[in-house]
């Protein structure tokens, strides 16, 4: 074997799956229990290869059943990106244009609505409200078409189509009813024949395909599985994940009508890494400029370049995407990196509500390849790859401060230092902020903690081109101050996370269950 071909083998993978000297179980198992979460399934892909699915906690702590490469969990907005493929593979069939519009695919829509094409809707760019904001939606009930159209049939467009984006299940809601029009067949069956079964994907169906899986009541055995003594089906069981409330009480399902096309998907996280290298190659969808239409970035009419499609975040460090969100009790997590020299997928699904995975994603996608990671100190600071550049993200966040009403209290443009000095930088920008209320409180604790705060955000691009936020991580960091278990602590961390994803992410579009939920706007 040359030495070309030994390196090229080495790129494949390595026995130390460890990135900074944490290992994947090690980083994963601490963020679980920093978020409380029961249970989580990981999925990693190096194309063509799944080599590690791994279960970790409980998918369900009533019945104490163990979260498996074979749970089946909510894949949430993950969803989406199945019905993106099937609208796609109809094009693709020469049965449906991306230009048609609902004047002529749904006739019976609101006069406002008929303009909207079919391009529009996988891109979140129709102005169409979003149904699950109405007062009466409730996502545990049946639901038709009909009946959630006309929830949201009286309101006005957000802004005319194809000139904005903002997310709106409405819109995956009417694909799914092209999709059923154009086919002749349900979207639930069009799904299961064209992805599902096409791709010999043995744990995933729909909500009301749970019941034909193979899978025991072992609260009728005193929480302990018999059945498999004597019945091979049993045998490493596929389960579906189950949530509890903080009462303990049980979290009922969504309804797959009532999240039709946007969250009505559930899959082990194995089968959605195998339908994701499916995607990222010819097999759902064959060519490759009809596969940029759902993942790459396109521009509005005033130049405005949108990092988003069909669910999908796009960001320019080595073609990285990702897909996530939440439905009750349940979050779930999608990234891809697509550069030629590495095709590696990270899945993550859990069953607590409003967990965002893209920092911990990054990390365990480091732990599988350097060329993936941030090439920065993960371990002291809390990196978040932003889709926007500098300069708009320090607006971002300045108006977020702004509205949370958090003094800013200095702004360090490092970059235009350099400039006066004769010097050259890349963009790099430090936002100081804070309340004394708050710092006051954690140095009547500790007075040196005061080298620390106020807290700060640090903006920067990198040779890549990439922009970057970044601030130390606070548990970390108040460990050392021995005020780890100080009640401001956590709400800190959180807020400062919340931050760096409203000022990087294109919010407006993913605003996934994370964001729409009460977050205290804590003044530091």
């Amino acid at each position: 074997m040359n030495t070309k071909e030994h390196d090229k083998m080495k790129m494949r993978g390595s026995a130390d799956v460890s990135y900074l000297g944490h290992t994947v179980d090690q980083m994963i198992w601490d963020f679980m229990e920093e978020q409380q979460i029961p249970g989580l399934t990981l999925a990693i892909v190096q194309a063509p290869y799944i080599p590690r699915v791994v279960g970790y906690g409980l998918s369900d702590a009533g019945q104490k059943r163990l979260a498996s490469a074979n749970t089946m969990w909510p894949a949430g907005p993950v969803s989406q990106a199945f019905t993106a493929v099937a609208v796609m593979q109809l094009y693709e069939d020469g049965s449906l244009n991306l230009s048609d519009s609902l004047d002529k695919l749904i006739p019976e829509v609101p006069e406002n609505w008929k303009e909207i094409t079919v391009l529009q809707l996988l891109r979140h760019a129709s102005g169409l409200p979003d149904y699950r904001r109405a007062e009466s939606w409730d996502p545990f009930k049946t639901w038709t078409f009909a009946e959630l159209i006309r929830l949201v049939s009286e309101q006005s467009l957000h802004f005319a189509p194809g000139t904005d984006v903002r997310q709106s299940a409405t819109n995956f809601l009417i694909l799914t009813e092209i999709v059923e029009r154009i086919s002749g067949k349900t979207y639930h069956d069009f799904v299961t024949e064209r992805q599902i079964q096409f791709l010999g994907l043995k744990h995933t169906g729909f909500a009301e395909d749970l019941d034909r899986f193979h899978h025991e009541d072992v609260s009728l055995t005193e929480n302990v599985h018999q059945i498999f003594k004597k019945n091979g089906l049993y045998i490493d069981p596929t389960e579906p994940a189950a949530s509890y409330s903080s009462s303990g009480e049980r979290i009922q399902r969504t309804e797959s009508s009532a999240l039709k096309g946007f969250s009505d998907i559930w899959a082990s996280a194995q089968d959605i890494s195998f339908w994701d290298i499916g995607l990222a190659g010819g097999v759902l969808i064959h060519e490759a400029e009809h596969r940029s239409v759902i993942y790459a970035p396109w521009q509005l009419p005033d130049g405005r370049e949108v990092p988003a499609a069909a669910g999908w975040q796009f960001y320019k460090h080595r073609g990285l995407m990702d897909i996530k969100g939440s439905v009750p009790g349940y979050s779930s997590f999608l990234s891809r990196f697509t550069h030629p020299e590495e095709l590696v997928c990270v899945t993550l699904l859990a069953n607590k509500e409003g967990v965002d995975f893209t920092n911990l994603g990054r990390r365990i996608a480091g732990a599988f390849g350097d060329l993936l990671s941030t090439n920065y100190d993960d371990n002291k600071l809390y990196l978040l790859e932003g889709q926007f550049p500098v300069s708009e993200t320090v607006s971002r966040l300045e108006k977020e401060l702004s509205d949370r009403n958090i003094p800013l209290f200095a702004k360090f443009d490092h970059a235009e230092n350099a400039e006066k000095a004769g010097l050259e930088l890349r963009p790099t920008t430090v936002l100081v902020f804070g309340s004394p209320k708050v710092g006051t409180g954690l140095m009547q604790a500790d007075q040196s903690i005061s080298l620390e705060l106020p807290l700060r955000i640090s903006i920067w691009e990198d040779e890549n081109g990439s922009t970057w936020l970044a601030f130390p991580r606070l548990l970390p960091m108040t460990e050392d101050y021995g005020l780890s278990g100080h009640p401001a602590v956590l709400k800190m961390q959180s807020l400062m996370e919340n931050l760096v994803r409203s000022a990087g992410i294109y919010i407006n579009l993913i605003q996934y269950h994370l964001f729409e939920c009460t977050l205290p706007h804590i003044n530091i």
